[in-house]
């Protein structure tokens, strides 16, 4: 769960989200009419919840087990703990790290890893782990030029900074044990004895165990250690099953969380090793590795930089000041955990795990703190609500059986006076004050839904595990809810609506269009020299040839990749050209402007600059073109066949790419390095070279992934940075806009148009958009805002650096596994693993299935509470005596709290979820159809079971029976087993709250199947053999044959109950109103 307990910040937004915390301040109040509410448990949503709101709520919750409650809630202590510590490390590294160090070695977990003393003349490397790591943690410039800069340190390190080190394993592992490997020793997550301690520090549980023992030493003194033992021990047994379930219950959830944590911090990234760009884990980097850098990127270990173009990173998460550093030789040095804010580059590792800052950090802080979810919240809200009610009922049931008991009017089951005054002995007398007190206190047990927030977590944990299957990471807790609620996902087309698998399948040199693309023969030579020039230098890919003539490798992203393969197929020499010029200076492809250029000087000292970019903008650069033949052609009169050209590209779905160059005089070229940063690269005057369209096929199944969406009640808008034509053909194509007849503003609209429009205009027009078009990521956060301002719920997907403030801002960020950079996922709230909207869909399906699950655990948690509640006041009131004594409610606590949340909570999803509405942010969680099946089996429970008892004498013909108190534990027992079969007849019903058919895909549900005959069998051996600590008889097949067939008729009741209409307005709000109005009345 360390989705907010990152404490890394985004990259380079701290000022941004500085400022987007005020408007989400007023957006949020926008959105929650009751923000101003006195209800502290009415947030609607906590992601970016100020810590005062979470304050409010903790100490306006009834709790009896604080340390249990609020385990996975957000620990605000440790969040302010965390800073501090990142403060200390950053002043005194040196020592942290060798305290970490002996501490380690003193605990046996260095294993061969992380020596303090530098190797001596015979190793390998002729630089050892000490001067390594104080040049990289103290910046040493000087230490590094001793070396021979970077070339020379690389020399030391056995590195070629051109094809990186070997992929030989005896060689990494030699480095892992000379510099460390690239982990960190983590702090170990807690025991289960933890767990058993924390679980039996719940207040009642304590009073009990008090009780148990009072009641143990009593019971041995007047009856003797053979017959005293059981009243007392059997409390003790009862009390240390419920915390023995319930610690193994945390525990499993616990490892399931700190599994997902794992997931997260297993970064891929990639490195070159033997000439190849290959993906390793973050884990398997070592120093001496060669690692591209690119915008968005995590810095994975402590280096040097080797080359560079507008390399900017952002070193906030370490230094705390939101500052981006600039970095070129004269300050190379690059700290692990910053994160890639502009440019490129490529570095070299000399410094991994707790031998640089950010590992430091990591080993000495707990990231995972917890963090509430808004229906956590709302649950501690009725649990406390619920709670209180409970309490009530307790301190009055303990009132009237102590005033019966001292008045004379209660009687045992032979129909003697318990207490006469001034006869009945002390120790008798307070053995039965200690039972009266015992019932009330598990009363209490009973009737505070302490399972009840907790049952959200399980669900969560289960439902995080299975969407891993999915395809679905989530790193924070609340978006696994909130996306049942989402009413619109603005999604990107590259990768998650299409394949990602790119080919150039059109290409136009001058008006030729070359077919095949890739037919060199059509094209004069120094027309695909300047072309071959162009891809090959403007480009963050590579091109790996293997020596024995095997298969050309290309890496890069899917668009580079296309065109690299379009280039080669061409006749293309990679490594020849790129060894022919010299690069200058590189403007990075920036999602703003939709192009990227580079300027190179070629051998011939001739300085040309390449752009590259979105067709239709280069386009409106160029002032001529390059035909076939290679001579120079004037744009004026063709500018239009070109612009036709692009537009029907587009209608076909094809990605628009456009190649063009130009030549610089000399004298406008910085003669300096340091001036190169601020050359700002001519853009005008070009001279178009090609316009190539590039076809990403729609994924399969995409267009039945909207359709559920749609039926759902989910609305899907694209939001694209591509031609406005590819967006309006990918969009009819996937089903997104249904006919040809939607492509009218702004059903679908220009990123620059809707951009134009003022605040007010934004929001009326964002409902109606399905398509934006050369949409800039500011944008689609200003799309995301207007969405949310008018209602919605929204989820946006992302995978750029520059989507990072969209996915803070929208209610589910959901960034790309694949093609997503580590800030875009940092900024998110799921990684969606594959990069497929069809797991999108399937996130949409666990959401609603996390809020079905705990509805159905609210029907079944409420209608035991309400009955035993019942049932034991009424008797108490009437008789003096409770039918349901402190170990029958405790079992009856262990089926309601944890099994049947066991059972409940991991239901799996069903299709029928994707039928309904998205559940709106203010709808109650007890709804109509809760309330009117609940009330029924209530009702039904509480009237058998209390005809039992009042005339269950008679009925089962007891009276006649010569030994009455033998007949009153029959009765008793009979009310115990048919009350406890009411409950597993019942959890079925529980499953299927609005469908008829409760038992619809129940022998799939393995763990529900198991907890059902779990409970069924162990309430078999507690009546027929555990009699002495229950205070129950063995009943015989006829009394069995009576329980099973009370239990029975609630599945017919559950069906007559179904077929009864409920108002469509909340019950809750007749109750709400009156409260509101008298409100209003009084702040006026």
């Amino acid at each position: 769960m360390s989705g907010t307990s990152s404490g890394n910040g985004l990259l380079h937004l701290n000022d941004v989200e500085a400022g987007l915390s005020k408007d989400n301040a007023d957006l949020d109040h926008h959105l929650d009419p009751d923000a101003g509410t006195s209800d502290p448990f009415d947030i609607a949503h906590t992601k970016n919840a100020a810590p005062e709101t979470l304050k409010r709520w903790r100490q306006a919750a009834l709790v009896l087990n604080a340390s249990r409650r609020f385990r996975y809630t957000l620990d605000l202590k440790k969040e302010e703990e965390k800073e501090q510590r990142k403060r200390m490390i950053r002043a005194h590294a040196q020592v942290i790290r060798a305290a970490l160090l002996f501490k380690l070695a003193g605990e046996n977990q260095i294993v061969s890893s992380a020596p303090v003393a530098s190797p001596s003349a015979g190793d390998d490397y002729k630089i050892g782990l000490e001067h390594l790591a104080s040049m990289t943690r103290d910046h040493k410039l000087s230490a590094l030029e001793q070396y021979g800069g970077v070339k020379g340190l690389s020399g030391l390190l056995r590195t070629n900074l051109e094809k990186g080190i070997d992929e030989d394993e005896a060689d990494l592992l030699n480095r892992r044990n000379v510099f460390g490997s690239n982990t960190y020793p983590r702090k170990k997550g807690r025991s289960f004895w933890m767990f058993l301690w924390e679980a039996w520090q719940d207040l009642t549980l304590i009073i009990l165990i008090i009780a148990a023992a009072v009641s143990l030493g009593l019971g041995i003194k007047t009856e003797g250690l053979k017959e005293g033992w059981y009243d007392g021990g059997s409390i003790f047994f009862a009390v240390f099953l419920v915390i023995l379930v319930t610690a193994t219950s945390d525990y499993r959830q616990s490892l399931q969380f700190q599994n997902l944590n794992e997931e997260k911090r297993n970064i891929q990234l990639e490195v070159v090793r033997g000439g190849r760009t290959v993906k390793v884990s973050i884990y398997d980097l070592v120093v001496g590795d060669v690692v591209p850098l690119k915008i968005g990127d995590q810095v994975p270990a402590d280096g040097v930089l080797i080359a560079g173009h507008s390399l900017a990173i952002d070193e906030s998460s370490m230094t705390g000041e939101s500052k981006i550093v600039h970095k070129n030789q004269n300050d190379p040095f690059l700290m692990s955990g910053c994160k890639v804010a502009d440019g490129f580059g490529t570095m070299l590792v000399t410094g991994v795990g707790i031998n640089t800052e950010w590992g430091l950090l990591m080993a000495s802080i707990s990231e995972d703190t917890g963090e509430e979810t808004p229906l956590q919240v709302r649950l501690n809200g009725v649990a406390t609500f619920i709670g209180i009610v409970g309490l009530s009922v307790a301190v009055s049931v303990l009132a009237i059986l102590l005033a019966r008991y001292f008045t004379g009017n209660t009687e045992d089951p032979d129909g003697a006076t318990q207490f006469i005054k001034g006869r009945t002995k002390f120790d008798d007398a307070f053995n039965d004050v200690v039972k009266i007190f015992t019932i009330a206190v598990t009363i209490v047990v009973v009737a505070v839904p302490e399972g009840l927030p907790l049952a959200v977590t399980l669900t969560l944990a289960y439902s995080m595990r299975k969407m891993m299957a999915d395809k679905a990471l989530v790193r924070r807790l609340s978006a696994c809810e909130t996306m049942g609620s989402a009413t619109t996902i603005c999604s990107d087309k590259t990768g998650t609506l299409t394949l990602n698998e790119m080919t150039v399948v059109e290409a136009f040199v001058g008006k030729k269009k070359i077919n095949p693309p890739a037919d060199s023969s059509q094209l004069h030579l120094s027309v695909v020299s300047l072309l071959s020039e162009g891809v090959a230098q403007s480009t963050m890919g590579n091109v790996f040839v293997s020596k024995d003539g095997g298969d050309v490798e290309i890496s890069g992203s899917p668009t580079e990749k296309a065109i690299l393969s379009w280039a080669i197929e061409l006749g293309m020499k990679f490594d020849a050209i790129r060894s022919e010029s010299t690069i200058l200076h590189v403007f990075p492809f920036n999602s703003e402007k939709k192009r990227g250029g580079v300027a190179l000087r070629r051998s011939d000292a001739e300085v040309h600059i390449h752009w590259k970019g979105a067709a239709e903008i280069v386009l409106a650069a160029c002032s001529g073109y390059l035909d076939s033949n290679g001579c120079l052609q004037s744009m004026n009169e063709d500018k239009e066949f070109f612009e036709a050209a692009i537009d029907e590209m587009a209608a076909n779905c094809l990605r628009c790419i456009a190649l063009a160059y130009r030549l610089c005089e000399q004298e406008k070229v910085p003669s300096n390095e340091e001036s190169f940063d601020d050359w700002v690269l001519p853009e005008d005057n070009l001279v178009l070279l090609a316009i190539v369209g590039i076809k990403d096929p729609c994924r399969p199944g995409v267009k039945d992934a909207v359709k559920i969406c749609t039926d759902a009640g989910v609305k899907v808008r694209m939001v694209t940075g591509d031609n406005i034509q590819t967006a309006q053909a990918i969009a009819l194509e996937c089903g997104i806009l249904s006919s040809a007849q939607d492509v009218t503003e702004p059903t679908i609209i220009e990123g620059r148009v809707f951009r134009a429009l003022t605040e007010i205009e934004r929001e009326q027009v964002a409902r109606k958009i399905m398509v934006m078009g050369r949409s800039s990521p500011n944008d689609k956060l200003l799309l995301v805002q207007a969405l949310r301002k008018g209602g919605d719920v929204v989820a946006v997907t992302g995978d750029g650096t520059n989507d990072a403030p969209a996915l803070h801002e929208a209610d589910i960020g959901l960034s790309m596994g694949i093609q997503g950079t580590e800030v875009a996922k940092e900024s998110s709230d799921i990684i969606i693993l594959d990069d497929n909207f069809a797991s999108v869909v399937k996130v949409v399906r666990w959401g609603r299935s996390v809020y079905a699950n705990i509805q159905k655990f609210i029907q079944f948690q409420l209608t035991v509470n309400v009955a035993a509640l019942v049932i034991n006041v009424a008797a108490a009131i009437s008789s003096g005596d409770v039918p349901l004594n402190s170990v029958q409610l405790l079992w009856v606590n262990l089926i309601m709290d944890t099994l049947g949340a066991l059972a409940l909570a991991t239901e799996p999803p069903t299709d029928n979820l994707m039928h309904r509405s998205p559940v709106g942010r203010r709808e109650p969680l007890i709804t109509n159809i809760m309330w009117r099946n609940l009330l029924i089996q209530a009702l039904y429970q509480v009237t058998v079971l209390l005809v039992l008892n009042f005339r269950g004498m008679t009925i089962l013909q007891l009276e006649d029976d010569g030994n009455r108190e033998h007949a009153y534990k029959v009765k008793n027992s009979l009310i115990f087993n048919a009350f406890v079969m009411c409950q597993i007849f019942n959890e079925f019903n529980a499953r299927k709250p609005e469908e008829v058919n409760c038992f619809k895909g129940v022998t799939k549900n393995y763990l529900f199947m198991g907890i059902i005959g779990f409970t069924f069998i162990l309430q078999i051996i507690i009546i027929e053999f555990l009699g002495k600590f229950t205070s129950t008889v063995r009943l015989d097949w006829q009394l069995w044959l009576v329980s099973l067939g009370i239990g029975i008729i609630s599945w017919p009741l559950a069906i007559v109950g179904k077929l009864i209409p409920v108002p469509k307005t909340p019950v809750a709000s007749y109750f709400i109103k009156p409260f509101q109005q008298c409100k209003r009345s009084r702040d006026a």
